[in-house]
This record gives structure tokens, sequence and C-alpha cells, in this order.
């Protein structure tokens, strides 16, 4: 079985055979392939006429592509900020999340909101969009340019849900910046 990279690049070098072309470009123009990065480290190919997917092969159960998270610039353990099951942020917190976003030097932000395994799915999915909404309006507040607010529940656990402190760890907002 070939990797992912090894199949997309058979995939895009079977579109720039001729026979295909002529039947779906315009006469003398061809299709140009790309590759760009997303905030989240997750590698996309897209040709010029819309067509896009993931380069990584490796998902989850969920089928979400995994992918490298190297622009994550904070972390906030969700339990500093909010109180079991509720998503508005203490003024504490309100405050440290400020001064956060005032100082820090990225251009915009992504903000990842993520939860431990002990509800439902569909709660935990809710709960943590809420939290990390939450946080997005804070840094908007401080003028910062929110780009994208994600929720994904129990599915990015960074510990195990097995034990106290793991589940801690997974209570969590995650602040990726953009340069």
């Amino acid at each position: 079985m070939l990797g992912g990279a090894a199949a997309v690049l058979i995939a895009l070098a079977t579109l720039a055979q001729p026979a295909f072309a002529d039947q779906r470009t315009v006469r003398g123009e061809r299709y140009v392939p790309t590759i760009w990065v997303d905030p989240d480290g997750c590698e996309h190919w897209v040709m010029d006429d819309g067509v896009e997917g993931y380069m990584s092969p490796h998902v989850n159960r969920q089928g979400i592509p995994v992918c490298r998270r190297g622009n994550v610039c904070g972390v906030m353990n969700t339990d500093q900020f909010f109180a079991t099951d509720k998503y508005n942020i203490s003024r504490s917190g309100q405050e440290r999340l400020r001064r956060f976003f005032s100082e820090a030097s990225a251009t915009a932000f992504v903000i990842a909101g993520h939860t431990d395994a002990r509800a439902s799915d569909a709660y935990n999915m809710r709960l943590s969009y809420n939290r990390a909404n939450a946080v997005a309006k804070v840094a908007a507040s401080t003028g910062a340019r929110v780009v994208d607010v994600r929720g994904y529940g129990e599915r990015m656990p960074r510990a195990t849900n097995s034990t106290a402190a793991g589940m801690a760890e997974n209570r969590r907002v995650e602040i990726i910046c953009i340069r």
C-alpha cells in the first residue's frame, strides 16, 4: 500500500496527463497543483479548479486529520478560567487573557477548545466550542484578530482520560499564533 504523499503525487501526475487535462481545462491551460499549510499544521493540496484534500493519510477515529501543531503559542488550562460545565470566563481569567493577547506578537489567532472525556461527545463538542468562543471574545476586545474558533471536545486529548491529572491536562484552550 502506498503512503499518503506517494498516492497524492501519483494522483497529481495522473491529473497532469494530456488526455485528462484536455477534458477538464480550457485549451492551452493546465492544472496547477498547490500545497499549503493551515494554522493547525495540516498540509492541504489544492488544484486551481478548487478540488482539494489533505496530504496526511493519518486520521483519528472520527476521520479528522492528525496534524502538526507547531504554532501553538498558548495553552490555557480551562480549570483556571471556567467553572465546571461553564463557559463564562472569570474576571481574573479575562485579565490574564487580555494581557496575553496584548503582549503576543502574532498577526492573527486560531482558538481551539478541548475537554476531557467525561460527558457525551455532543456535549463536549458544544462546551469546547463555547469556551473557545469565550476566549476569542476576550481576544477581540483587545483588538487581536481571531481568524478561526474551533471546538474539538474530547477528540484530541493530550493525556489519558483515566486519571484526574490526565483529564485536567485535556481540559484546555489552545491559542495558535499566526505570524
